[in-house]
């Protein structure tokens, strides 16, 4: 892998980690539309690191108060109550991401998954986006326990790549009656542990393996990754505040139908 291939390749990973348009179905897609070999075992781990430090430190705040209401076991505090939603919700994937790893890893990598994916599941955010209630919960730490459950099932079924961890959790969001931004900060928050295990099971590989790439490129990936990846959230969090997702969607869907073309 070049430095130049590390760079791009970290843009896509920050930006599409973040936005509900699919990380692995464009860090699939992208080298099949160029010829570039798929990303090391080692600049998956560094490029996972660099998105989990870009959310940690815009939620930095939002952290800080879950983890006091962790801590202090109060049964009032919203915001402690919604980190034991996000620890009990992230338990579907985990459970999934075992269970179906060897598929994970080589069946479903597939374009042809990937394009099913992202046009199925594009959709599916479009008709969401379109039925948000008109007095949604607007506060992510009064989410529930039945949307943080329904949600946290959703976010398994971003393990078929293509499909969005973002998108895939925002979509279910929506249909459980959040706001449009309040959905938007549940996946993120929820992301950080799943993406927190992803970068833990890559690091674990590259301690059995080795190192598969050189200093450098590793370097400019994690910081073009962590750079983009705090542009595609504040961005995200921006359009949510009064707009809608439906430019997501729609680009999802062309871009399947694009790959169909490019690909087959």
């Amino acid at each position: 892998m070049t430095i130049f291939q590390a760079i791009i390749l970290g843009l896509i990973q920050g930006l599409t980690e973040f936005l509900p348009v699919s990380s692995s179905g464009h860090l699939i897609l992208i080298p099949e539309f160029f010829d570039w070999p798929l990303q090391s075992i080692s600049f998956d781990a560094v490029i996972h690191l660099a998105t989990l430090a870009a959310v940690i430190f815009v939620f930095r705040s939002e952290i800080a108060k879950i983890s006091r209401g962790l801590v202090t076991f109060n049964k009032k505090d919203a915001w402690g109550n919604l980190g034991w939603m996000i620890i009990v919700s992230t338990i579907p994937v985990v459970i999934a991401g075992l269970l179906f790893q060897e598929q994970i890893s080589t069946t479903l990598r597939r374009p042809e998954v990937v394009l099913a994916s992202l046009l199925i599941w594009g959709i599916v955010l479009l008709i969401a986006d379109s039925l948000v209630k008109k007095k949604p919960e607007n506060q992510v730490e009064l989410t529930g326990w039945k949307r943080a459950i329904l949600i946290g099932f959703a976010q398994a079924i971003a393990l078929i790549p293509g499909t969005s961890r973002s998108g895939i959790t925002i979509t279910a969001g929506l249909f459980s009656g959040l706001s449009r931004q309040a959905a938007a900060k549940f996946a993120f928050l929820l992301g950080i542990p799943a993406i927190a295990a992803a970068g833990a099971l890559a690091i674990l590989d590259i301690v059995q393996q080795g190192m598969d790439l050189g200093t450098w490129p590793l370097v400019f990936g994690f910081l073009a990754a962590f750079l983009s990846g705090l542009a595609a959230i504040k961005l995200l969090l921006k359009i949510t505040s009064s707009g809608r997702y439906r430019g997501f969607a729609v680009y999802r869907i062309i871009l399947a139908i694009f790959a169909l073309f490019i690909l087959f």
